[in-house]
């Protein structure tokens, strides 16, 4: 397991930070863990499998 700052989830999704951070308060991307008092990060295995739900919903819609 792995956590991930701000800046590798946004290189991964293509997402602005303040989308990421939107999505997340809106339960439609993975929530941050505080790793501290000023420190969050995610757990990269979270971020990889919302990308793969994404890439699955187009190809459902898509009939793939």
């Amino acid at each position: 397991m792995k956590f991930i700052k701000i800046s590798e989830v946004m290189a991964l999704t293509s997402l602005a930070r303040s989308t990421v951070y939107k999505f997340a308060s809106e339960g439609r991307f993975p929530k941050q863990v505080a790793l501290g008092a000023n420190c969050v990060a995610w757990v990269e295995e979270e971020v990889l499998n919302w990308m793969a739900a994404h890439i699955e919903m187009r190809n459902n819609k898509l009939n793939i």
